[in-house]
């Protein structure tokens, strides 16, 4: 099965039109607004309502415990998935209505990968562990983690991949998924075309390369 990619920390058309050119399966709008990344939900829309059938939309949140706050935002901007980041999480009152959930984990010293089997989540985001971020750390953390968290649920591999070791990555880890931002960007919240076309290329071949 080829490995899906998801180009997280879309602000502009451009950028989420090359990306889906290019082959990707989802791509990520943040909603956090402390976050160099950070786009409106009405911003957003617009694109989001331009993209292709079976190309996903994920609203991208963290430090959020207002499950009605995430609703409305995620009705608003057109996204179909929701993906949370912590420390604080919302408590849904059953399953969060129409969107499936990403629940990303930040992988640090205590992480342990049993502990996936208590959470529900459609898929679980493995990021780098970074005291003052949410996500977009451009750190790798030890892949053999994330090997070991699939026999736990269904893997998106982040955390400091670029066009030089994503293809290591997927042969280590053969995630579901791998999710980039900082390792295709000129600067936060802006794509890089080369890098973003030599990422594509690099997952390309490592999945023939297997």
């Amino acid at each position: 099965m080829p490995t899906r990619v998801k180009i997280c920390g879309i602000t502009r058309r451009d950028d989420a039109e090359l990306a889906v050119e290019l082959g990707a399966s989802a791509l990520g709008f943040n909603f956090f607004p402390p976050s160099p990344r950070y786009i409106a939900p009405a911003a957003a829309r617009e694109i989001i309502r331009r993209l292709p059938p079976f190309v996903m939309a994920v609203g991208v949140f963290a430090d959020e415990a207002d499950a009605a706050h995430i609703m409305a935002v995620a009705h608003e901007a057109g996204v179909s998935v929701v993906q949370l980041h912590g420390p604080r999480f919302p408590q849904f009152d059953g399953a969060p209505g129409q969107f499936s959930v990403i629940r990303a984990m930040a992988v640090k010293a205590d992480f342990v990968p049993e502990e996936l089997a208590k959470l529900q989540a459609a898929a679980f985001l493995l990021d780098s562990f970074d005291p003052a971020l949410r996500g977009g750390t451009g750190k790798v953390f030890d892949w053999s983690i994330a090997r070991e968290a699939k026999r736990y649920g269904t893997i998106i591999l982040a955390g400091g991949l670029t066009p030089e070791n994503v293809g290591e990555a997927i042969k280590q880890v053969r995630p579901y998924a791998v999710d980039v931002a900082t390792g295709v960007e000129c600067t936060p919240g802006i794509k890089d075309p080369a890098r973003l076309r030599a990422f594509f290329a690099e997952v390309a071949k490592a999945d023939r390369e297997l």
